[in-house]
């Protein structure tokens, strides 16, 4: 069974970048499991349905949407499934473990946060998503790469232009693509990568270094044997875009969820320890990896009140997952007491983000020190979110007396 809603067929790409929210509350009531033409994909809505999805992984095979698969390559961890899932994430782990990014993350970060902190703190007033978030999230997992020499504005390029790919999502009739045009920027990032990587990949060929992309050529593997540079990239294409700009975009809709209710900003520059807290609420509130990944089904399979027959391709959008008026109510709401319960910011089952602790650990120093260096600040104007595949700020503008 099949169900249609005509105004589905209307539901344009450009509506989704701008407010997806208002068209996923719809898709909820009426069809929360929903082929949207435009996107040439069904696309699940509802909290129940994304983590039936993401619990069964014999059923749901996780892939990357066919803009991502254009943008990125063959051999992503996003679209790896069973023993080739499990050796790649044997290559991802091991540096990003909790253990392994607490022995370098603080001396990793909290200097870059001084550095930049020290620009603005005497300006009182600032845009905060280009003087601060943007570069500290960059120069953070850029040097955890290993890309020490490539500069903050270059890296902000590279993956504002993987984005630019991977949310060229519409399709025409006959399932090609609406706009080609709209990977060259990708493409062209990916050529410079692979100009400045490629020595690199040949010094840690020979000298095993401390940096992730270096552990990616060898963990999991036997001793002197390397892995073969094509699925490195095309899985370093996937980490930039999703782990470059994510930590930038979290810590500046946690700080905007913050000032829109004072008190919660106040309780929680009194008290640092609340700041993970405010984090996973700011996952929640603005999922910023909020419709990227996507499954398909392996057998024939009932759900969401559909009959889907296998190999049929689902658009996870956890961000809209995240704000099921059925699990939060009030979820437009920024609180910081919300009851704890699972969400969907880093995604869950096999494909949950490999880089989760990362990324909240580069957020939770950020904002540490932003907090030690400018603890009384506020808004000067309204915040717009941008983007459905990638969400966040587009900029925070902020005054504080100096």
């Amino acid at each position: 069974m099949t169900i249609t809603h005509s105004w589905i067929d209307d539901i344009a790409a450009d509506q989704l970048e701008d407010d997806p929210q208002a068209i996923h509350a719809k898709l909820r009531d009426q069809a929360p499991l929903a082929w949207v033409p435009e996107v040439g994909m069904y696309v699940a809505s509802s909290y129940d349905i994304n983590r039936e999805m993401t619990s069964d992984p014999d059923t749901w095979y996780g892939v990357i949407s066919p803009s991502g698969h254009r943008t990125h390559g063959e051999g992503t961890v996003l679209s790896a499934n069973g023993e080739e899932h499990t050796k790649l994430r044997a290559m991802m782990d091991p540096y990003l473990r909790p253990s392994a990014v607490d022995s370098y993350i603080d001396d990793m970060v909290r200097p870059h946060a001084q550095r930049l902190l020290a620009q603005i703190e005497d300006t009182g007033e600032a845009d905060l998503q280009a003087a601060y978030f943007v570069p500290i999230s960059v120069r953070a997992v850029g040097d955890v790469m290993g890309l020490h020499q490539v500069s903050e504005s270059k890296l902000t390029e590279w993956f504002k232009a993987l984005a630019l790919g991977a949310r060229n999502v519409a399709v025409n009739a006959d399932g090609s693509w609406a706009n080609p045009e709209g990977f060259a920027a990708a493409d062209q990032a990916k050529r410079e990568m692979r100009g400045i990587v490629d020595p690199l990949l040949d010094e840690w060929t020979d000298r095993p270094g401390h940096t992730l992309i270096s552990h990616w050529l060898h963990d999991g593997l036997s001793e002197g044997e390397t892995r073969d540079r094509e699925l490195v990239y095309s899985n370093m294409n996937v980490y930039i875009l999703g782990a470059l700009q994510e930590p930038g975009h979290l810590m500046a809709t946690t700080l905007v969820g913050l000032l829109r209710s004072p008190d919660q900003f106040d309780r929680v520059v009194d008290d640092p320890s609340l700041i993970p807290r405010a984090v996973s609420e700011s996952l929640r509130w603005v999922a910023p990896i909020f419709a990227a990944a996507a499954k398909v089904a392996t057998r024939d399979v009932h759900i969401g009140g559909l009959d889907l027959p296998a190999g049929t391709a689902v658009l996870m959008a956890y961000g809209a997952a995240n704000w099921d008026e059925k699990t939060w109510p009030g979820p437009q709401e920024f609180d910081l007491d919300r009851p704890l319960q699972p969400h969907l910011g880093f995604g869950a089952g096999p494909h949950a983000c490999a880089g989760a602790y990362l990324g909240s650990a580069i957020v939770r120093i950020a904002l540490e020190e932003l907090f030690q260096s400018i603890p009384m600040m506020e808004l000067t104007e309204d915040v717009k979110f941008h983007g459905w595949a990638f969400r966040g700020p587009e900029h925070v503008r902020v005054r504080w007396e100096v």
